[in-house]
């Protein structure tokens, strides 16, 4: 009988370790998910930052195309590169 005991209380011992650990792991979990939450907040947000100054970037590029008398063609080529995209605009907004 003392053996049965022993076997009881051990599996006892163990059920309740791996009860805590399951817990543990579930706290741990729900830790995890809100920070790759946090992560992906901050990474849209860092793609939207990068679009803005890649917008602003292009602005430059024709502004300083239009100061120079050289970079009229340029000018002009991005001018209707806008206005192409412009009309595709839009156009998807008729449809």
């Amino acid at each position: 009988m003392g053996d049965v005991a022993t076997l009881v209380s051990g599996i006892d011992f163990k059920i309740r370790r791996l009860i805590e650990r399951h817990g543990l792991l579930l706290a741990e979990n729900e830790r995890y998910s809100k920070e790759i939450q946090e992560l992906k907040q901050i990474n849209e947000n860092q793609k939207q930052n990068l679009k803005q100054l890649e917008e602003k970037i292009n602005v430059l590029k024709l502004a300083k195309a239009l100061e120079n008398k050289e970079g009229n063609v340029e000018a002009k080529i991005k001018i209707n590169e806008l206005v192409r995209e412009i009309e595709k605009c839009i156009g998807l907004l008729n449809t």
